[in-house]
């Protein structure tokens, strides 16, 4: 596939500053927290979590603006709006299927119990002939930016880094979610 002609999807990185949990100041935001959604349906159901998570993104369509791509498919994937808030732009990765994936960053915060996905068609069990609708995304989740890394379609960990870049964070910033390895 040329650049012209190749796939291109936006997506969202919702994060949030976490508290400083040690000894210097009470209040002081050191970390920060990111969402990442795991995909849906049947294929993934037995996937692994390392490399399999994603930002909540999907196709950006022919004239479509990228931002405006990025928060229609967080809203379907996750069932409300993106806030409110500036996006901080963390550029482009591209996927070893040769999609282009485009990322912003967005502060705020979501309760991710009320997640609700949209859903898409596929024929399940392979040639029964049975269409079944399944989510888009599975679940979503807030982690570490350590565990995002570890967590992230490798593609897509730049977008960690990017965004903790652009906030002034050191790459360790968010360590203290080591105990979901």
């Amino acid at each position: 596939m040329t650049a012209t002609t190749s796939r291109r999807s936006a997506g969202i990185l919702l994060y949030r500053l976490t508290p400083e949990t040690g000894p210097t100041a009470p209040g002081a935001s050191t970390g920060v927290e990111v969402l990442i959604a795991f995909p849906g349906g049947p294929i993934w159901a037995r996937k692994p979590d390392a490399g399999s998570w994603s930002l909540p993104k999907g196709l950006v369509e022919p004239g479509e603006d990228e931002w405006a791509a990025a928060r229609r498919e967080y809203a379907e994937e996750i069932g409300s709006p993106v806030p409110d808030a500036p996006p901080v732009e963390l550029g482009e990765v591209t996927l070893k299927s040769g999609k282009r994936v485009i990322g912003f960053g967005v502060e705020g915060d979501l309760d991710v119990a009320t997640v609700v996905s949209n859903t898409f068609d596929m024929m399940w069990p392979p040639r029964s002939g049975r269409m079944q609708a399944f989510p888009e995304i599975d679940r979503a989740e807030w982690c570490s930016a350590d565990l995002a890394r570890r967590r992230l379609n490798p593609a897509q960990v730049p977008f960690v880094d990017r965004l903790l870049g652009a906030l002034g964070l050191s790459a360790d910033a968010g360590e203290a979610d080591r105990s979901e390895d």
